[in-house]
């Protein structure tokens, strides 16, 4: 993993496989962007992304070009989703000219085209970008645990094989997501999760402060599922949002701050022409 600083003062995780051309295989644009670089004001301080917030429409717009220029796209070519936490994964093909038209109601983009980036939006919940460098198939997906125990990430995948992807030669990056030490849930999802994945009681654990509560590892069950389908070339980048340090958005920080809202960060993967 690398923090890389995009114009203008832009901070980014970036994959550091993913960073430099490789003979043979498309070239990828692609970062998690962290909270910094915007002019957002308030608990929104400073590049929130999120339509979905409170904060001013003028500045999400702002934040939104800059994370769109900082890697090389204009502003209508930066196409986001309103997400839902379901199992809806589409196909941006070539008859959608903007991201200015209506974002689509799906948790997943998925995309052969060179003149655009797919972005995901989180506070917490898993982003995970995807890549087949060797056919030119991204993909990107927002990954709740409601969405990722109801096969957001089978959908995904699925879909990028549709359109040329080889299983074997997809690679995931699971960007800056809730730690578990952060992440305490009641018995309504470990058993929503158990039930449909009884494997993945390996996951949770009780929480020593609440015997009631337990801790879930979304990330690494993001992971595992992922594994499941096929893939065998999967990074966490292990960055935690709930940590102050690392300068990211987190619901679960800002509620337990009682805070009225919270930004969202932006992860981001294009395809260069």
């Amino acid at each position: 993993m690398t923090l890389t600083m995009l114009p203008p003062s832009l901070p980014c995780h970036q994959y550091e496989g993913w960073r430099r051309p490789s003979s043979g295989k498309a070239t990828l644009k692609h970062g998690f962007f962290t909270a910094s670089g915007g002019i957002s004001r308030g608990f929104y301080d400073s590049l929130n992304c999120g339509y979905g917030s409170n904060d001013d429409p003028v500045c999400v717009d702002e934040n939104r070009r800059r994370v769109a220029a900082g890697l090389g796209f204009t502003p209508d070519k930066l196409f986001g989703l309103k997400q839902y936490h379901s199992a809806t994964a589409i196909l941006l093909s070539s008859e959608v000219h903007s991201a200015r038209d209506q974002r689509p109601d799906a948790d997943a983009f998925v995309t052969t085209r060179r003149d655009v980036a797919l972005a995901i939006l989180t506070a917490d919940c898993v982003p995970v970008l995807f890549a087949d460098r060797n056919h030119g198939v991204i993909g990107a997906a927002h990954a709740g645990w409601r969405g990722a125990n109801g096969g957001i990430l089978e959908s995904t995948i699925t879909m990028m094989c549709d359109n040329g992807a080889a299983l074997s030669s997809i690679e995931a990056v699971i960007g800056p997501a809730i730690a578990k030490s952060s992440y305490q849930v009641g018995d309504d999802c470990r058993n929503a999760v158990t039930t449909a994945h009884p494997d993945a009681s390996q996951f949770f654990t009780l929480d020593p402060n609440d015997t009631e509560k337990h801790l879930f590892d979304l990330p690494a069950f993001t992971a595992w599922k992922i594994s499941r389908i096929g893939l065998t070339n999967i990074t966490d980048l292990a960055i935690d949002t709930y940590d102050n340090a690392n300068n990211l958005f987190s619901h679960r920080r800002a509620t337990h701050a009682q805070l009225p809202d919270t930004g969202r960060q932006i992860a981001v993967i294009g395809l260069a022409t």
